[in-house]
């Protein structure tokens, strides 16, 4: 958990008032400053590295305000507020399945009829049984890393990757956002906090979805106060 900050103009105040007063000043507002207030970009690195939600993990599936995270068609003065992908949780069937490739292998001593095949032939197949679990385990890994959604503070963006000459990017601006809804269901989205986010646009993609994400719900409340940060920015006259 990110330490609580606490401004030395606060500090001074605590010295005046009684325990109870310092023990409801000292409230932690955790993951409450992502639930319950708009979207405020850091100013400095401290003031990031201190946001619920941030971090340097370059597995992770829910980052707020990343950093060094880049991608082609970025603006120069565009901010990425939120990158996103599947739940690690939803991994855990092909990792189950690349384990019994692993050791299948090994289990071939059970099975009599292949005394009968030479030795050399067997070692072919077990290299070629385990390249192939290889193949396997790159190309689901692949897929949950390189599919990712982003949030910035002009577009969301989806990046779906098929494989490694293959893409498709579909992109939406801000204000073409309509409406923001989320779904959870089932034990284990309820457990693990993660569910689907659906995306209604005015854009020529009409439909965004990001799938199987961490905490669907502060998804929506980031990109509805983008939604309204946008429209303040129109009514003054500061869009880009």
């Amino acid at each position: 958990m990110p330490d609580i900050f606490v401004s030395d103009d606060l500090k001074k105040q605590k010295k005046h008032h009684p325990p109870t007063q310092q023990t409801l000043s000292q409230a932690p507002k955790t993951e409450e400053s992502l639930d319950s207030e708009p979207v405020q970009e850091p100013k400095t690195k401290a003031e990031r590295e201190r946001l619920p939600g941030h971090t340097h993990n370059p597995l992770s599936a829910f980052c707020y305000y990343p950093e060094s995270v880049n991608f082609e068609t970025r603006e120069k003065e565009e901010k990425v507020v939120l990158m996103m992908r599947k739940h690690p949780i939803t991994n855990v069937r092909w990792i189950a399945i690349s384990l019994l490739l692993v050791f299948g292998p090994s289990l071939m001593g059970f099975f009599s009829f292949l005394d009968v095949v030479p030795p050399n032939f067997r070692l072919i197949g077990i290299l070629c049984w385990y390249l192939i679990t290889t193949a396997f385990v790159l190309e689901n890994f692949l897929t949950w890393f390189f599919n990712v959604y982003f949030v910035t503070d002009e577009r969301i963006i989806d990046v779906d990757f098929y494989n490694l000459i293959y893409k498709e990017v579909s992109e939406a601006e801000i204000e073409k956002i309509q409406d923001v809804t989320y779904k959870m269901g089932g034990v284990a989205r309820t457990i693990f906090d993660y569910g689907d986010v659906l995306v209604q646009t005015a854009a020529e993609v009409p439909n965004f979805e990001f799938l199987a994400v961490p905490s669907p719900d502060k998804v929506v409340k980031i990109l509805q106060d983008l939604r309204i940060e946008e429209k303040q920015e129109a009514l003054e006259g500061r869009i880009r």
